[in-house]
């Protein structure tokens, strides 16, 4: 029964790194595309920024599904206290990517009303 439940849990941290992976993917796919079809907007700077914002908001959203697939894998897998101070860091490392990452996007929090660049669609 518990080998059984092991292996489950081994299946969901492999699926949430997957679907992750696919969502960075995706959104650096989706911003491409967005960019590329609107032909009047290149080499503009609002382009650039609508770019960035897209596919920033697709890595963000990734990386929230690899640490959800690394809190199962020590959670459920992997129980010691050094998988436990790995994932506190893992997880230390990549709040602040992400954290980092919305400031790039959105500004300082708080701050919003002195944001200049256009919103994207």
């Amino acid at each position: 029964m518990l080998e059984h439940f092991i292996n489950s849990a081994e299946f969901l941290a492999h699926l949430l790194e997957g679907v992750g992976i696919l969502v960075i993917l995706g959104g650096f796919i989706v911003a491409t595309v967005a960019y590329v079809s609107d032909r009047r907007g290149w080499g503009t700077h609002s382009a650039y920024v609508n770019y960035r914002r897209r596919s920033v908001r697709g890595l963000i959203l990734g990386l929230e599904f690899l640490i959800a697939a690394d809190i199962v894998n020590t959670v459920a897998v992997d129980y010691s206290l050094q998988s436990v101070l790995v994932l506190g860091l893992i997880v230390l490392i990549r709040s602040f990517l992400v954290f980092a990452l919305h400031v790039e996007i959105e500004g300082w929090p708080f701050r919003a009303s002195e944001k200049t660049d256009t919103p994207v669609e």
